[in-house]
């Protein structure tokens, strides 16, 4: 960043200066907290005065704000100290609006002091929302410096995931087996997505169990269908499988029991719900600071996939993408950027990036092999000579093992602060795989990808 300052004997009554910003809900969240106002009138997710709607009204301080940016900027620039601010409020701004702040130096005074007129105005239209004067000292030493440099800052929150719950909470109440939802986690999962109305649950298990485990939850469960199925969760499992069957069920979602146990019954040949694809399992991922979701997979289910597996995996992918309105970029991760002989993954990775290019998988862009940092950031795919429609811009990450793909979505979890939606693709229905750890977040967005899903009539090929 360059910043150039002008000295109190470089200033001259009529200098100006102004600056353009768009205010965004990250703004608002920002300045939130750092400066300890939660008034819900200027946060976004929140009703402010009770009318039903969230205001999004952006804090007088935070308009005046854009005043002090120019000051220390611009006009006089680096250097600049206050003596006194007045403001006066004319409108209100909110996020989306793009605002133009404007200084103009009205006289000079004894000790370095300078006076200046100081305004915000709505691009749009024009509209005054604050005016008033400022007295600063301007600096009398000369500052030019185009090194500056401050830390990035990103806002932890998921609003990917808030757009497609908007997007699910229109659809019907999606029928859904919840498969031995005999603790007090597990169920309070599903009868969360209940209340929100993303999905209408039908309790598959021992009833002794679950109804147990609402007691211990405090919840109330008398209006909900349960079917009881004492004999183990298996046999659950391939309850769920026959409401399928019958109609009755439009999805499946994960209970307290192990994968293999949910799974196991869905892979028979003839109760089960196999379409003619693997099952695999992708992470859709709401990435504070992404500009779009980030999709990982395999991580759950296939531990070391060959290429036919790794077909099914980026094919069911990219199908998902799709049903989520998603432009699909595949990136095939390996652990560098050109195929290498020494390492299966990058040849594998090559072998799928040209069966897309000769219509073996169909839908969405497919690229590999592609290291980390080249299929998700442009310089460094810039920097690497990479060019195409997915290096430096992958939405779907395609993993070489299922230990990769563990690792790289729980880091993106805990580290990154990411929230992840997990669901298992090429069944007749979508599986909603949930993990105890999970927070409410990532159970209703996981019950929302599958709505959508299901909406899309993607499921897989027959």
């Amino acid at each position: 960043m360059k910043l150039i300052n002008r000295t109190f004997d470089e200033l001259q009554p009529g200098d100006t200066a102004e600056l353009d910003r768009l205010i965004t809900l990250d703004d608002l969240y920002a300045f939130a907290a750092a400066s300890g106002n939660y008034n819900p009138m200027h946060l976004p997710a929140e009703d402010g005065d009770g009318d039903g709607t969230a205001e999004s009204v952006a804090p007088g301080m935070f308009v005046g704000s854009l005043i002090a940016t120019v000051l220390g900027m611009r006009l006089p620039g680096p250097g600049t100290l206050y003596r006194r601010q007045t403001l006066d409020f004319h409108d209100r701004a909110h996020a989306g609006d793009d605002l133009r702040c404007k200084v103009e130096v009205l006289d000079k005074m004894s000790d370095h002091a300078v006076r200046l007129s100081t305004e915000v105005r709505r691009v749009s239209d024009g509209a005054l929302i604050v005016s008033g004067s400022a007295e600063v000292l301007a600096p009398t030493k000369r500052f030019d410096r185009d090194d500056v440099e401050m830390p990035g800052l990103v806002v932890q929150r998921h609003r990917h995931f808030d757009a497609l719950l908007d997007r699910a909470h229109a659809l019907p109440a999606l029928p859904t087996a919840v498969v031995a939802p005999d603790d007090p986690n597990s169920l309070a999962g599903a009868l969360l997505a209940a209340k929100e109305h993303l999905i209408t649950p039908i309790l598959v298990g021992r009833a002794h169990g679950i109804r147990a485990a609402a007691t211990e939850a405090g919840a109330d469960i008398s209006g909900i269908e349960l079917v009881d199925v004492p004999g183990g969760d298996k046999l659950a499992a391939a309850m769920a499988c026959q409401l399928v069957h019958e109609g009755r069920a439009a999805a499946v979602m994960k209970g307290h029991l192990h994968t293999d146990d949910l799974l196991g019954p869905m892979l028979d040949k003839i109760n089960g719900l196999r379409i003619g694809r693997r099952f695999t399992h992708v992470f859709v991922m709401d990435v504070p600071g992404q500009p779009y979701p980030i999709m990982v997979t395999d991580a759950a289910i296939n531990i070391t996939p060959d290429l036919p597996t790794k077909v099914d995996i980026v094919q069911n992918a990219i199908d998902l993408a799709q049903s989520l309105e998603i432009e699909p970029r595949v990136g095939v991760l390996s652990a560098v950027e050109t195929v290498n002989p020494a390492i299966p993954s990058s040849l594998d990775a090559a072998a799928l990036s040209k069966m897309a290019d000769r219509g073996q998988i169909t839908g969405g862009l497919v690229d590999g092999p592609l290291a980390m940092d080249n299929a998700v950031d442009l310089a460094a795919a810039t920097t690497k000579g990479l060019t195409g429609g997915v290096a430096g811009r992958a939405n779907i990450l395609v993993v070489p093992g299922l230990d990769a793909g563990n690792m790289l979505a729980k880091q993106l979890a805990f580290m990154s602060h990411a929230e992840g939606a997990g669901l298992v693709l090429g069944a007749r229905v979508p599986v909603i795989l949930n993990s105890r750890s999970d927070s409410a977040a990532s159970r209703l967005a996981s019950c929302a990808v599958a709505a959508l899903h299901h909406a899309a009539g993607a499921h897989g090929a027959p």
